[in-house]
Formats: C-alpha cells, sequence, structure tokens
C-alpha cells in the first residue's frame, strides 16, 4: 500500500497581519496561494496561543497541494519512455551477433518494449484532467502509481508578541516508498556507465567508417602500382597512412582493452552455465562458445598486453608495405641510373621500364597488402566484439539486470513519488533562502541534505514500505538540481531532463529573484542532493531535546544514538531533525497514509517549536497540541483523503502510542 511522508523547511522571515483573534480560536480559508506556482489550493488555521511571560502569540498553519504531483511524474515517464525506446534502437543496430548475445538483446528488447508500453498507457491516462492531488483512498489506482499520494506544503507562520515580523516553518507531506529489488547475477558481472555505452557507440561507428576507407585505399595502392605515375602512388600510401593512423587511434582506447579482458573473465567464469533467454532460446552465457566474431576471444590464457599487439600490428604491417614500397623505388632508381635515365620525374614518363619491372611491383607489394588486411580485420573484429559487449551489458544491466519488467517499473514509480516531494521541498527551501548568503554558498559548494522520517513498524506490510524506501531514498542521490531564469513570470515549474541514473531537475526563478544567485548558481552550477533515513516505530515516549546544542554536539549525539542497543530508541528521530533544520535540510516523515502517525509527529514538531523558540506556555502544550490535532490542518488533511474527520487509530492501538502521540478524545476511532 503507498502511504505518505512529511518534510521539513527551516525558519524563513515572512511578513503576516491577521487580526486578534480569541485563545484557541481558529478559522478556515480556501484559495490558490500567490507567488509561487509550485502552491495551490490552500487550507488555512489561525489561533492564538499564550506564552511563558502571559502574552499572546498569533499562529497561522497553511496546508496547499502542489501541480508538482502531476507535472514531474508526467516529465519522467516521458524521459523513460524516450530513455528505452533510444535503447531498442541502440542494440538493434549491433547489427548479426551470436546466438548468446543476440539472445541477450532479445530479453532487453522484450524488457524495453513492456515498460515502454505500460509508460505510454500511464502517461496517456495522466494527461487527462485530473486536479492535483491524489488521495490515500487512491492508492490502488494503477494509472495513478507515479503520482504521490496526499503530497502537500504545509507552512506554520508565528506573530510573536510585540513584534512586526514573523518567523516561518515550511512543511510538506509525500508518500512512502515501495519496491523490493533484486537483481540477477546471470545476465552480467559487470555494468558500464552511460558515458562508457555513449563511448562504445562512437568507436563503432568511428571503425565502421574507417574500415572500408582503409581497405579501399589498400585496394587502390595495388591498382596504383601498375601505373607509371609515381606522385599518385606516393599521394595513395599518404592517404592509408593518414587513414591507418587514425584507425589505430581509435583502437588503442582503453575501454576496447578492459571489455575484452572482462569478456574473456566471463568466458572462463561462465564456461558451463547456460541460460533460457525470453525468445525461448537456451544458449550457453559464455560469449565466446558461441558462433561468430565472439570467437576471436580466446578460452586460453588472456595477456592483458595481448590487445596491445592486435592493434600494434596494424601500424607494423603498414610499415612493412612503407619499406616496401622504399626499397622498390631505390631498385628502379639504381636501374634508371644504370641505364642512363630516370623512370619517373613527377608525372612525366622519362624511360619505360620492362613491364616484368612494373609486374614487380604488385608482386612484392600484394602480400603485404594481404596481411595489412588481415591484420586490420582481426583487429577491428576484436574492437566490434569488445563495444558490442560493453552496448550489450550497459544495456542488460539497467533492464533486465534490475529484475522482472514490473519490479522496474515500481522502483520508477517509487522514484517518481520521491523526486516530485523533493523536488517540492527544495523549490520551498530555495524561495524562502533567497537572501541568505550562507544557504546559497551551502547549495553549490556541497548540495541540499535530503532527511526521511519514518515512524513505520517492522511488521506486515510496513516491513515491505521500508525495504522500499532503502532503494527509494538511495535512488535520489543521483538527483541533482540547477537553478535557471524564468523565460516567463507563469513559467515556473521545473523541468526534467537526463536519464535514469542522471536525473537533473532545472528548477526556474523569476528575474528579479534570479539576479539574487550567486554566479556559481547562475552559471548552472548542479547541486547535489544528500539523502538520510532514520526510521523509529513510535511505541516508547520520545525525549525532547534542549534545542542550545550546537551541531558537533547534536551528531554526536546523533552517532550515540543511532548505535546503541537500546531498541525503538525514538530519540534518533528528533535529534536527526534538529540536525537537519541546523544545516538548512529538507525534512521527510513517513506513516502509512502521511495523515494519521504523520499528523501526530507533524503537530509535536509544531508545538515544541512553539515551545522552544517562541515560548509557548508549558501548560498550553497539551491544550495546543489537541487543538492542532483536533480542528486544525491536519484534521482537514484526513477529510480530504478518506471523507471522514476521524483519524485511523483504535483505543487498543493507541495504547502503545507515547503521549505525545496521541489525538484528542472524539478524534479517532474510523479505520480503513
Amino acid at each position: 500500500m503507498i502511504g505518505g511522508l512529511f518534510f521539513w523547511m527551516c525558519s524563513v522571515p515572512e511578513l503576516m497581519e491577521a487580526p486578534a483573534l480569541p485563545h484557541l480560536s481558529f478559522t478556515v480559508c480556501k484559495s490558490i496561494t500567490g507567488g509561487r506556482s509550485h502552491l495551490l489550493a490552500a487550507v488555512c488555521k489561525v489561533y492564538r496561543f499564550q506564552t511563558e511571560d502571559q502574552r499572546w502569540m498569533l499562529v497561522r498553519e497553511q496546508l496547499s497541494e502542489t501541480p508538482l504531483s502531476f507535472s514531474l511524474p508526467k516529465q519522467l515517464l516521458s524521459a523513460l519512455i524516450q530513455e528505452h525506446t533510444s535503447r531498442v534502437q541502440q542494440v538493434k543496430e549491433l547489427g548479426d551477433l551470436s546466438p548468446h548475445w543476440d539472445g541477450l538483446r532479445h530479453d532487453v528488447i522484450s524488457h524495453c518494449n513492456h515498460l515502454i508500453g505500460c509508460y505510454r498507457e500511464i502517461l496517456t491516462e495522466l494527461n487527462k484532467p485530473w486536479t492535483c492531488f491524489k488521495s490515500c483512498s487512491s492508492r490502488s489506482n494503477r494509472y495513478l502509481q507515479f503520482v504521490p499520494t496526499n503530497l502537500h506544503s504545509q507552512r506554520m507562520m508565528v506573530t510573536d508578541p510585540g513584534s512586526t515580523g514573523t518567523s516561518t516553518r515550511w512543511f510538506s507531506f509525500v508518500p512512502p516508498f515501495l519496491l523490493l529489488v533484486f537483481t540477477f547475477s546471470h545476465y552480467f558481472s559487470v555494468s558500464y556507465s552511460q558515458e562508457e555505452s555513449y563511448r562504445a557507440r562512437e568507436l563503432l561507428s568511428c571503425v565502421a567508417q574507417l574500415q572500408p576507407l582503409v581497405f579501399g585505399l589498400a585496394d587502390e595502392l595495388l591498382a596504383v602500382s601498375l601505373e607509371l605515375n609515381m606522385s599518385r602512388l606516393q599521394q595513395v600510401l599518404d592517404s592509408l597512412t593518414q587513414q591507418t593512423n587514425l584507425l589505430v587511434h581509435t583502437l588503442k582506447e582503453e575501454l576496447v582493452k578492459s571489455a575484452l579482458l572482462e569478456i574473456h573473465n566471463q568466458c572462463t567464469a561462465t564456461s558451463n552455465s547456460s541460460h533460457v533467454h525470453s525468445n525461448g532460446l537456451v544458449c550457453d552465457n559464455s560469449p565466446a562458445s558461441q558462433d561468430g566474431p565472439q570467437d576471436v576471444v580466446r578460452r586460453d590464457v588472456y595477456d592483458e598486453e595481448e590487445w596491445d599487439r592486435v592493434w600494434a600490428n596494424v601500424a607494423k604491417s603498414l610499415n612493412c608495405i612503407v619499406i616496401m614500397m622504399d626499397r622498390l623505388q631505390a631498385a628502379e632508381d639504381k636501374t634508371s641510373q644504370n641505364t642512363g635515365g630516370m623512370l619517373f620525374h613527377g608525372s612525366t614518363k622519362i624511360a619505360s621500364p620492362s613491364s616484368s619491372s612494373l609486374f614487380s611491383w604488385q608482386e612484392h607489394l600484394l602480400p603485404l597488402v594481404v596481411t595489412f588486411r588481415d591484420c586490420v580485420r582481426e583487429a577491428v573484429g576484436k574492437a566490434q566484439v569488445a563495444m558490442t559487449f560493453v552496448i550489450l551489458q550497459g544495456a542488460v544491466a539497467t533492464t533486465v539486470g534490475q529484475g522482472p519488467a514490473h519490479i522496474v517499473q515500481r522502483r520508477h514509480a517509487v522514484f517518481s513519488q520521491a523526486l516530485s516531494a523533493v523536488t517540492c521541498g527544495f523549490m520551498l527551501k530555495l524561495y524562502g533562502g533567497l537572501e541568505d548568503a550562507g544557504f546559497l554558498q551551502q547549495l553549490h559548494s556541497v548540495g541540499i541534505l535530503a532527511e526521511f522520517k519514518s515512524l513505520l513498524s517492522t511488521n506486515g506490510d510496513e516491513e515491505g514500505i521500508l525495504e522500499d524506501m532503502e532503494v527509494g531514498v538511495a535512488d535520489l542521490s543521483d538527483v541533482a538540481f540547477t537553478i535557471t531564469k524564468a523565460k516567463t513570470e507563469e513559467d515556473l515549474l521545473p523541468m526534467l531532463t537526463g536519464t535514469w541514473g542522471n536525473f537533473v531537475v532545472e528548477v526556474p526563478l523569476p528575474s528579479e529573484n534570479f539576479g539574487l544567485l550567486p554566479q556559481r548558481l547562475k552559471d548552472g552550477c548542479l547541486i547535489r542532493v544528500h539523502p538520510v533515513h532514520f526510521n523509529i516505530g513510535i511505541d516508547h515516549q520520545q525525549i525532547l531535546i534542549s534545542p542550545d546544542q550546537s551541531l558537533s554536539d547534536l551528531l554526536a549525539s546523533l552517532d550515540r544514538n543511532v548505535h546503541t542497543r537500546k531498541s525503538k530508541n525514538v530519540e534518533v528521530l528528533w535529534i536527526a531533525a534538529m540536525v537537519c533544520r541546523k544545516v538548512n535540510g529538507v525534512r521527510l516523515t513517513s506513516c502509512k497514509s502521511a495523515k494519521d502517525r504523520t499528523a501526530m509527529s507533524v503537530t509535536l514538531e509544531q508545538c515544541v517549536l512553539l515551545q522552544q523558540r517562541h515560548k509557548l506556555s508549558q501548560q498550553h502544550f497539551n491544550t495546543a497540541l489537541d487543538c492542532m490535532r483536533g480542528t486544525g490542518c491536519r484534521m482537514e488533511n484526513v477529510q480530504k483523503n478518506v471523507g471522514s474527520r476521524k483519524f485511523a487509530f483504535s483505543s487498543v492501538q493507541l495504547l502503545t502510542f507515547p503521549k505525545l502521540y496521541r489525538p484528542p478524545e472524539g478524534s479517532y476511532g474510523w479505520t480503513h
């Protein structure tokens, strides 16, 4: 089941005016928030709480939807369709392959076509009119699997007594992850990066162009050797030398050498194994055991220097042709001198040698040209095998090597939900920190921290959610943000570029905001995402820590608590949250639906911050908690998701919760 996550953005100055309200009263307003295109359909609550010095603070909650819930998943689906379509085309262009490698290609094509079909169907549905919100009751809708459940941005704005300004806390809510990922080792033992696969395709293309050109010049050399024009013969030889040098330079690529070695290693390791491909073919996993170009990789001892000898033989065989040409020219010159004349002078025939002299040039060059062609053919053949191996292994590793298509699809869906949430959090953090020089410097120097906090148990389907989150959180480490200048004031939604494992989210800013950035951010430097994940089931009393600890003290305390043997140490969550706030990170907290346990955690953190930073009276702490939970934005979120104003807790379940995580009487009891 898909649930929800919560993340927290740190304080940002914001001016707010609100009327004086009675103690703990509230109001609800629904509107479209202005100024930020990624927030809309706000629900607001306003309270007045008493401080320790008997004064009153004004607190406003605002819960907003975001169009990112749908815009980023649609962009991701389009990118994945394009990527898999391109991969199918790449492996089809490899031409004739041995049975084993053709079986691998068939597996890749079948895998990609299945995902392409599914993603096109989902994208077609998502392009239909939808709202910007997916409720938790829609979790089973397969067309919405890429859309985050219950994704909201929640803000809390506080006006201190006697102050004209406010301090702000930013919150957002996103779904947890569902994914069980495993790999199939029989498909590959090495993976190649996208850059290496791209380089392999370049090399194949280059070799495919150079080989016929070199062979043509070699044939032309033999033909011209029958003519009497020495300058033409030298011109052809110079062209042959130039093109052969280009070919040798191409063949010297280290990627070719390493791939040939890996092929040999796989031949040795898998000599007795077999695999059933998706086309029904049962074949040996050993590439070299198949008919075709793979036979050029020997099954015996393979020396790492063997490839160097192969491409060097091309240059040596050409050098033999050059030497023979010099010898023949010297012999003709000597013959010409003995007969009192020159054989050639420029393009003018001075003396006509015997026909046997002419034919002797071709007779001497022919075996050398044949050897040269054999050396080129062997080197090109091995290079083609190596680059085909790189491309196939890269394609296999990113497709069938990730597991069955439905597992890969699930992983992509999880990533889509996480990406939407983190992007929303980053944008809120960015807008709030445009005048914070330290924060902006942090973005281009170290990136942004995304801290995931989950309140899940290790029983039932929640254990699966935790397992899924490990992969989902890890995949976010391959994401980077970059900031661009918006073309228009309305064009402020982020754009997704790149491919799987190397996605970049371009976040546009209005020109007046873009001008506030340091030059490195204006130049488009990548802002890396650093995700971390903590999980503690909330069945023990949480200890609220002092807010005055330094970052180094908090990190030391976090390290101790992470490694302690104490069961269900929820103190980890609170310390991690404080660390994240101190380093301007994006905070995410998960439960099963982002409306029940998440609501308890969100409201608790709000009240704790009011107590620690705004001197909320201790005697009104629990009252404030009950007010936010019973009548605040989180109750509106419950109503919005399931059509009931009851948290999905039972009385028995709440007995295992610490008191600070229990909702007020009358606010729970509804069950799914």
